[in-house]
């Protein structure tokens, strides 16, 4: 299990090299983008592609290879192998066949971003990319509601504002960082509240590239500071200017959601104010109805 380059080419290891030029076969995602790894080394060898659409085909290619007593490496396009792609059924296959399995660590995405978020690291847990849509996505943010642990995202660009919306929606606000073209030249990590987040990418464009989100524990302050936390925080003028900010990306019930949460004030309370503060944003006049 051979990690490469998620971006940087000096993060390629020594040890890396060597096994992708020694071994009988190099087993990889796109033999063009690990073809173009290797001329960048110099290394010449024979590429096999693996992935999702080919893995029943490709493994009894493989598996020969291997039980007579050959090599094989095993690249993902970038970073280590098994994390959000199909090499787990070669490497089971390899393991019931009685062929000895050896890590080649390396870059990896999940940790480059958890080690730079902020975020607690005793404890996390990688959901890779959440299902597009429909009820698979509803379970998976309602798995994530239930995690009392630090979660690592994969998302593309393109998704990245109704991913950030989603989650705002179901968890409540909650820190985030969201880091973007890892060890590139552009390389990003955006660091703060979800909620705010979510309105920021709302407004923006999509972003370019690779993106990874660190998504906070919740936080629960101790029971002596509840009181005294949700007196401090019960503001009118916070909680108007907070759901001022929330609105401008989300509706008036998960507005009040992430700002609740976020305050410690009655959800009830504060969703009285949002539909207040919506009504008074809305359009006058013979324009038709307001927008939401």
């Amino acid at each position: 299990m051979v990690a490469t380059p998620i971006g940087n080419l000096a993060d390629i290891t020594r040890r890396a090299r060597d096994v992708l030029a020694g071994v009988d076969l190099i087993a990889c995602e796109d033999t063009r983008r690990t073809g173009r790894l290797l001329a960048a080394l110099g290394v010449a060898n024979r590429l096999v592609a693996y992935h999702d659409h080919n893995a029943a085909r490709a493994l009894p290619r493989l598996l020969p290879v291997l039980e007579r007593g050959g090599s094989a490496a095993l690249a993902s396009d970038a970073g280590t192998p098994l994390i959000s792609d199909p090499g787990y059924r070669l490497v089971g296959a390899a393991l019931d066949a009685g062929v000895e399995v050896v890590a080649v660590p390396g870059p990896s995405s999940v940790v480059a971003a958890l080690s730079v978020s902020g975020m607690p690291t005793d404890r996390f847990a990688f959901i890779g990319f959440l299902p597009p849509r429909g009820g698979a996505r509803r379970d998976a943010l309602a798995g994530l509601a239930a995690l009392d642990m630090t979660a690592v995202l994969f998302e593309a660009p393109r998704r990245l504002a109704a991913t950030l919306a989603d989650l705002a929606a179901t968890l409540g606000d909650r820190p985030l960082a969201i880091a973007r073209e890892l060890t590139k030249r552009h390389e990003e990590v955006r660091r703060g509240r979800l909620c705010a987040l979510a309105e920021r990418a709302a407004a923006a464009p999509p972003p370019k590239g690779e993106i990874v989100l660190v998504l906070g524990p919740p936080e629960r302050p101790a029971p002596a500071d509840r009181a005294t936390r949700a007196g401090e925080l019960a503001d009118a003028k916070l909680i108007d200017d907070k759901l001022g900010a929330a609105l401008g990306a989300m509706t008036a019930r998960d507005a009040a959601r992430c700002v609740a949460a976020e305050t410690g004030v009655s959800r009830r309370s504060v969703y009285a104010r949002a539909v207040a503060l919506a009504g008074a944003r809305a359009p006058r006049g013979g324009g038709g109805p307001a927008r939401r």
